[in-house]
């Protein structure tokens, strides 16, 4: 049968999908709307299945701090390229899934990939967003973090490329006093990459291995054995300023440390404010 424009208008209308390709499923289904849809998500489907192995380290990190300061949610969905991730398209399913997440608050990928959203589980909204753009699409990752006596504070540096969100505990009603201190903290979280709040969360493995490294690197720069160790709680000291967010240099005032400017903060106000966690989500991290 005839298809006419018509048709083609209303189907893409419905799904978003190219000119042609609306066309070619409603000459394939026999003018039969709801078949051709079918065939468009069949062939969302096929390219999902196509671009599996392709790498998505382009597209977008969104933030939301909800419950009055108390909570927050970050997200990080993945692109092939930098030109899709600034795509109406693309922005919109990111936005999609975020909705999805404050409205749902699931467990986990498994729990969000089952959740319903405009009529679709999110897993066939993102079937179908991968058969329209034409590209690999992943939803990489998501946080919840909340602190029932505390704050959640977001950044999200420019180009939407990184985000951080820093969960302080303890603050009880001085929120506004810690607010901006807080951000400038998320700020420094993006910026100097520490891995753990407190020497504290070091794990032992890894500080004995980096005990070993300097030790051998000293050994073979002929340091007296006997010394070794000494050496290495040295090395280890700038280990630690250099990796735990606590010991960092604060950014703002090079004469203090993060730990000096929350102990502060901490006397200034009558708290016990105490930064619990933090996560950063950068588009080029390796391990997600």
């Amino acid at each position: 049968m005839a298809i006419t424009a018509q048709q083609v208008k209303e189907l893409r209308d419905k799904t978003g999908a190219g000119m042609m390709d609306c066309k070619k499923a409603l000459v394939e289904a026999d003018g039969d709307f709801e078949k051709a849809i079918e065939i468009l998500r069949k062939k969302g489907a096929s390219v999902a299945a196509k671009r599996a192995e392709r790498t998505a380290n382009e597209g977008i990190v969104k933030t939301q701090i909800i419950e009055d300061g108390q909570a927050g949610v970050m997200l990080e969905v993945n692109c092939e390229t930098d030109f899709v991730a600034k795509s109406e398209d693309f922005v919109n399913f990111a936005d999609l899934v975020m909705n999805t997440i404050l409205e749902n608050k699931p467990a986990d990928m498994n729990e969000l990939m089952e959740l319903e959203a405009g009529g679709l589980k999110i897993k066939d909204a993102l079937m179908e967003v991968t058969g329209k753009i034409g590209e690999k699409i992943e939803i990489s990752r998501f946080v919840i973090e909340k602190s029932e006596n505390g704050m959640v504070v977001d950044y999200v540096h420019h180009g939407a490329k990184l985000g951080v969100l820093v969960r302080v505990d303890n603050v009880g009603d001085k929120k506004d006093a810690f607010a901006e201190t807080v951000k400038d903290i998320a700020m420094q979280v993006a910026a100097m990459k520490p891995l753990y709040v407190n020497i504290e969360d070091v794990p032992a493995e890894v500080v004995e291995k980096e005990k070993e490294i300097y030790k051998e690197v000293a050994r073979k720069e002929g340091k007296p054995e006997q010394i070794l160790d000494r050496i290495a709680e040295g090395k280890l000291k700038k280990f630690y300023q250099e990796n735990c967010l606590i010991e960092q240099t604060f950014i703002k005032d090079n004469t203090k440390t993060v730990g000096d400017i929350m102990n502060e903060l901490n006397k200034q106000h009558g708290t016990e404010a105490k930064i619990k966690l933090f996560h950063r989500f950068h588009l080029s991290d390796e391990n997600k």
